[in-house]
């Protein structure tokens, strides 16, 4: 036994292995920003993107102020929608062409003059045509979400997870511009002066994309211009016929109609219930709703069948946006709150997955004409979803009834959506 012992007491003693700590996997959005430069980037592209929200409250507070016309103050703001929708496509294309940095700037250094003559113009009480044509200058803004998108896509081209996380964050970060920008502006025009929305939005813009162009080594390089080998292979007409993409641009313009009649019927009925200066916030949970499910769907994995994720968030946004139909119908204030922070989680998921396939189905160097084309969907859909909210605002028995355009919209959207997912289409 004595020998036994000795023996045990001899051997060697083994450690049991250490096992190595594991490490903490990081957030998809803490490896994002760990790349050199995408910080500053960012934080450039979200001052350059909040004046988006300010300017055409802005110009409507500004010009029915002081001519007392909302019919005048809708139809200069329209002309300018309707002159970005136009001019935005070629802006782009210039930037995909020449850099951002050489287009952005000229750009938008017009942009912010035309701001300027909308605001002197109005001051001193010149003609009406002098504040369209002041606005419609306003169309060559360059696309600042893009712009960030495309650096977003170079930066991490060979990284497909996080390309989908980077377009939830600019997704968020949009849906914040358009929470905060129209607080603001109101805050200015009617707490300020009446021109101080428009001046304060104009430097915005103008500072935000003077510090965005100078984060030059994230830039994507230029694409140089080819010499076509047929006639189709260059120009927007060309890109439109893209597969699979005009089904896309029609179903971003039915989400627009959403965003544009939401806005109005709101506005609307909370003015027939007496409770209009809630109106703000109710929208604002809308897009709170919005911004808090697109960051995080960008904690997500890309989907494996993007096309077919895309069709399940727009049945999911045409199935919750019938939740303020009902909601308002029993003229509760909570309740419709209530339904609208909830039909707002639905749209930014349908916007980032919609904005994944459009980058998935354009050529890489016309990444930002591309951008372009669905935010000119979206804009047209938002012009024509506020003429339809404010035509049933006004023409229908109850203000209740409004709530059915977005719904319609959504549905369309998902209609367009479903008949294009029966056509297959590459990458989806």
């Amino acid at each position: 036994m004595a020998g036994v012992i000795l023996f045990l007491a001899a051997r060697p003693v083994t450690a049991p292995p250490v096992r190595p700590t594991p490490r903490r996997r990081r957030s998809p959005y803490a490896r994002l920003f760990a790349a050199p430069g995408t910080r500053a980037f960012a934080a450039a592209g979200l001052l350059a993107r909040l004046p988006m929200g300010m300017l055409s409250v802005s110009a409507l507070l500004m010009i029915a102020g002081s001519r007392g016309s909302y019919a005048l103050a809708g139809a200069v703001t329209g002309t300018g929608l309707a002159a970005t929708a136009l001019v935005g496509p070629l802006t782009a294309r210039l930037v995909d062409r020449h850099g951002q940095a050489r287009i952005a700037v000229p750009a938008t250094v017009l942009a912010a003059l035309g701001s300027l003559s909308l605001l002197l113009c109005v001051r001193t009480g010149a003609p009406d045509w002098t504040l369209f044509a002041s606005y419609a200058a306003t169309a060559t803004t360059p696309n600042t979400g893009g712009m960030s998108r495309a650096r977003w896509a170079h930066l991490f081209r060979d990284d497909p997870a996080a390309r989908h996380t980077a377009n939830s964050f600019e997704q968020a970060t949009d849906e914040l511009c358009f929470l905060l920008g129209p607080v603001l502006a109101t805050l200015l025009c009617t707490g300020v002066a009446p021109e101080a929305g428009t001046a304060v939005a104009a430097a915005l813009l103008l500072t935000g994309v003077l510090l965005f162009a100078a984060q030059r080594r994230t830039e994507p390089p230029a694409i140089p211009v080819r010499t076509p080998s047929r006639p189709s292979a260059g120009g927007t007409p060309a890109l439109l016929r893209s597969r699979g993409l005009p089904p896309l641009l029609l179903a971003f313009l039915a989400t627009g109609a959403v965003f544009g009649s939401l806005e109005v019927v709101t506005l609307a009925y909370a003015d027939a219930h007496g409770f209009r200066p809630a109106a703000g916030g109710l929208l604002a949970l809308q897009a709170a709703g919005s911004g808090a499910t697109g960051l995080l769907l960008g904690l997500a994995p890309p989907a494996a069948r993007p096309g077919r994720r895309f069709l399940g968030c727009v049945a999911a946004m045409a199935a919750l946006l019938t939740l303020p139909l009902a909601a308002a119908a029993t003229g509760t204030p909570a309740l419709l709150a209530a339904a609208l922070l909830t039909a707002g989680t639905a749209t930014a998921p349908a916007m980032v997955t919609g904005m994944g396939l459009v980058q998935s189905r354009i050529p890489a160097g016309r990444l930002n004409e591309g951008m372009a084309l669905a935010v000119t969907a979206l804009l047209t859909g938002i012009a024509t979803g506020s003429a339809a909210g404010g035509w049933a605002a006004e023409h229908l028995p109850s203000p209740t009834a409004g709530y059915g355009v977005p719904a319609v919209a959504a549905a369309s959207a998902l209609a367009i959506t479903a008949a294009a997912s029966a056509v297959p289409t590459r990458r989806s």
